[in-house]
């Protein structure tokens, strides 16, 4: 066998089989490339579902890491250590907000920010104790614990993993008259995507996130923006929210946090939300180590200068000009998206995304399938245009075959 089909039977034989990956096996990667153990260089237009908006090895972050990793990598939050206060002053500034709580994941994020809103919702509400219920979407994607799954609509996601949890209303996604009926007395968050990615990059219609925002304000509702995937410069603003002039009460933010070098997220709002905890009542013994917290002030550092909004601003608008000119050609049905992020459904007749996603493989581009023949294409913001476009290119002519 090849060093390929070594690989994969042995992880086939030793793990178990909760991912269906595209058969190659990655030794190293450079910016918004990979090399497999054959040698054989890829162009990633994944970027780790944007974990990777900054690039494979991006060397600011590495060399952050670095030096971390040679003076203190963990303390647990029993005692204090010198990075923490500064990440928590810089991401706060960063949103705009007053306090941080930190975690790892960012289904543990997702977690945190269910926690804060119910303890909000007894403490600084008056929900009766028990009866706090929480309005998300449909098809959304908030990540994989049994919280989580017990308001999915994603049946891959949530069968066979009850009984599930109780207290959240699923309402239609980018249906404001539908959201507004769901609100009631004893709501105490609406928990949204901005965009909604592994949906397919669903941009809500225009006004629905005002909306949204006009409305869990005047019902002294938490709004909580799941900026995991949609934040951090992936849309060419810092937040996706910020497209429609909205601040959340609450930011839910994680993988670009870590650079891709370690799992860092965090949920972030002002004191009044935040400030329901007291010690002991919450908590992780890895969120806001000091390795993670010397990668995310990197990271936050990087984004103040607004270069990388810039980028995935102009090259988002030449992705989808150029993929505009695929649609309606036979091959593709509809783009959508916003900056360096884009979801392409094919028309069904050429293949699924699964099909689709291998043929680009094996012509040096991966993406990603998404609910049957829709791929995502999110390369990392620091890719080359003249790279971008090869990747495009690749793209037009398997869609031609």
């Amino acid at each position: 066998m090849s060093r390929t089909q070594d690989a994969i039977a042995s992880a086939e034989a030793h793990s178990a089989h909760n991912y269906h990956p595209l058969p190659l096996v990655v030794a190293s990667a450079d910016g918004a490339w990979m090399t497999d153990v054959e040698g054989r260089r890829y162009l990633d237009m994944l970027a780790g579902y944007s974990a990777l908006n900054f690039g494979h090895g991006n060397r600011r972050l590495i060399e952050a890491a670095r030096a971390q990793l040679e003076r203190v990598t963990l303390t647990s939050r029993a005692f204090h250590h010198d990075r923490f206060a500064e990440f928590c002053t810089r991401l706060a500034e960063l949103c705009g907000k007053e306090m941080v709580l930190p975690m790892n994941t960012g289904a543990e994020a997702v977690e945190t920010a269910v926690k804060t809103a119910r303890k909000w919702g007894y403490e600084v509400k008056g929900v009766p104790d028990g009866h706090a219920k929480i309005v998300v979407a449909g098809n959304n994607f908030h990540g994989r614990t049994t919280t989580i799954v017990s308001f999915s609509t994603d049946h891959e996601a949530r069968d066979h993993y009850g009984p599930y949890t109780p207290g959240f209303e699923i309402v239609p996604y980018g249906d404001l008259t539908a959201m507004e009926r769901a609100v009631t007395e004893n709501t105490v968050a609406v928990l949204l995507e901005p965009i909604q990615g592994e949906a397919g990059v669903l941009v809500p219609p225009a006004g629905y996130l005002r909306g949204v925002r006009e409305l869990t304000r005047a019902r002294n509702v938490l709004f909580m923006a799941d900026e995991i995937q949609s934040g951090l410069g992936r849309t060419g603003k810092t937040f996706a929210c910020e497209h429609e002039g909205v601040v959340p009460d609450v930011y839910i933010l994680g993988k670009a946090l870590g650079g891709g070098v370690v799992p860092v997220s965090a949920v972030v709002a002002d004191r009044d939300v935040l400030g329901v905890f007291r010690p002991g009542e919450h908590g992780s013994t890895f969120g806001g180590n000091p390795l993670a917290c010397a990668v995310a002030l990197e990271v936050i550092a990087m984004l103040r200068t607004g270069e990388y909004q810039q980028r995935a601003t102009e090259l988002g608008e030449h992705l989808h000009a150029e993929l505009g000119l695929l649609v309606g050609g036979g091959a593709v049905e509809r783009v959508r998206g916003r900056g360096l992020w884009a979801g392409v459904d094919i028309v069904p007749s050429r293949g699924t995304g699964r099909e689709i996603s291998e043929r680009l493989m094996d012509r040096g581009v991966l993406v990603k399938d998404t609910h049957g023949s829709t791929i995502r294409i999110a390369p990392p913001l620091v890719i080359a245009k003249e790279d971008l476009d090869w990747g495009l290119e690749q793209l037009r002519a398997v869609l031609s075959d």
